[in-house]
């Protein structure tokens, strides 16, 4: 099969010419997802030429320098939504320089459809093929069927290095807007209830370009020895459930946040005995590979499929052999709250930092430097059967406690956050008081040397609040920031 349909041939341009369509203070939805599946040349040509200033960028995740870089470097955005992770551009975000909106996953496309903010003037795609029927997108989902659909005019990058055997693994749903939305049909993970195509009309084709580009590949630490053993202590804990009675056997579809401990996790299952697990899931990662070739996971459905470039290369020779264990699908989809209600998904995210009574931080360093986004994680927290937080109990050398007396910016508030794991153990918050969560954080999670601290601190909270539901001493509660800050550490 040709990569673009006879019918469409007399739209391909050079990307010179595509970028060209660009205009100052164009809103411009880009594909993309985790760095994977975003358009490479023409927002190169756009960057070079200069033209079109005053740029809003509609993405659904972080995606390639070529976009969240070089635009940056140029001068050219104005505006970027949603979750990042680009150093130019979060300096840029930081410094005051780019207004950036942070936003939950789910909420983003349900915006874009809903035409809740500034009109879509362009989608910019990058696909695998381009057919009468519509676009064939490489590996990702994100927000391009949202883009594709709200805006006025499509640019197409069709990237030849991409493999053919990428058409026909995504499930484009349409939900439709209130308050006729449809029910979405998944009743498990391996279900494909759309097209795998974003449906297109030609005649919205403004510009095809082919490309031969490459993503930026994934690159993950090594784990340490506590991220391994957080790994560790999440099996444990999901096997003491299912020998309680709590969880069958198999216990549920895994969603798993990006990083290195997202992929310790995910890695403690294969030497766990589990076998026919699947994942629902936005990203996933190279230990997701690996455990479909183990046979850990039977399936696994996802928004994208971030990977090394080893891992990578192994997924494109062999994409036969997964074709048929993975489905990739629009955000809206993967983090929709219905869908993860109903399968009964396991969530495991990082915080940044999390405090004595179980509220998260997933974005803010010290409570203004933004970091990278909400991301998902807020979608599956609310949502998921079981929702877990993982993270290291220190970070700068142990300069840092990831558990504090109040977290500096809340993400998840307390009600979201079921479990949380560090290398030290495991704190089960289901059921249990404000003043009982406290004991189980310092005593399960906290690194020892912060444990006397914190429990200094609950101690001087509780007695001038008068035991109160939830004590606190507002003078104090940030003062492990500021001595950060101030010093260097939050060590005394």
């Amino acid at each position: 099969m040709e990569r673009v349909a006879e019918s469409l041939k007399s739209k391909v341009m050079s990307a010179d010419a595509a970028a060209q369509l660009i205009k100052t203070g164009m809103v411009i939805g880009v594909s993309g997802f985790t760095s994977i599946g975003y358009p490479k040349d023409v927002p190169l040509a756009l960057a070079a030429s200069g033209h079109a200033t005053d740029l809003s960028i509609y993405v659904g995740a972080a995606v390639g320098d070529e976009v969240d870089g070089e635009l940056v470097r140029k001068g050219l955005i104005k505006r970027r939504y949603a979750h990042q992770s680009g150093k130019d551009l979060r300096n840029a975000i930081n410094a005051g320089e780019i207004a950036y909106s942070d936003v939950h996953i789910s909420h983003f496309p349900m915006h874009m459809n809903q035409k809740t903010g500034p009109n879509v003037d362009v989608a910019l795609v990058e696909c695998t093929a381009v057919t009468e029927d519509g676009l064939y997108l490489a590996a990702s989902g994100g927000t391009a069927d949202a883009a594709v659909r709200t805006a006025d005019f499509v640019i197409i990058e069709v990237n030849k290095n991409l493999p053919m055997g990428l058409m026909g693994m995504h499930d484009i749903f349409e939900i439709g807007l209130p308050p006729n939305a449809k029910i979405i049909p998944i009743t498990k993970p391996d279900e494909r209830v759309g097209t795998p195509y974003i449906p297109c009309p030609p005649e919205k084709i403004a510009a095809i370009v082919m490309t031969e580009g490459h993503d930026e590949p994934q690159k993950f630490k090594p784990a340490s020895p506590a991220i391994a053993k957080i790994g560790e202590n999440v099996v444990s804990f999901l096997k003491g459930e299912i020998a309680a009675g709590r969880l069958p056997e198999d216990p549920g579809p895994i969603q798993s946040g990006v990083g290195t401990v997202g992929n310790a996790v995910l890695s403690g299952l294969a030497s766990s005995g589990f076998k026919g697990l699947s994942m629902y899931t936005e990203v996933m990662q190279d230990s997701a590979i690996g455990l479909i070739e183990q046979g850990v996971f039977n399936f696994a459905s996802t928004s994208s499929i971030a990977l090394a470039e080893d891992t990578k290369k192994r997924f494109y020779e062999n994409i036969d052999f997964f074709k048929d264990k993975i489905v990739v699908r629009p955000q809206e989809i993967t983090n929709h709250p219905e869908i993860s209600r109903r399968l009964g998904v396991i969530a495991l995210n990082t915080p940044i930092e999390l405090d004595i009574y179980g509220n998260v931080n997933s974005t803010h360093i010290m409570g203004t430097k933004m970091m990278n986004g909400l991301g998902g994680s807020g979608d599956f927290a609310r949502n998921a059967r079981i929702s877990i937080f993982a993270t290291e109990s220190t970070a700068k050398g142990g300069a840092i406690s990831c558990i504090v007396p109040m977290v500096s910016h809340v993400d998840q508030t307390e009600h979201d956050v079921a479990v949380i794991v560090t290398e030290y153990g495991v704190a089960d918050l289901r059921w249990k008081t404000p003043k009982e969560r406290v004991e189980l954080i310092i005593e399960n999670c906290a690194h020892p040397d912060y444990r006397p601290m914190l429990r200094e601190y609950y101690e001087h909270a509780f007695e001038i609040s008068a035991g109160k539901h939830t004590p606190h001493d507002l003078e104090q509660a940030l003062s492990w920031h500021q001595r950060f800050l101030d010093t260097g550490s939050m060590k005394k």
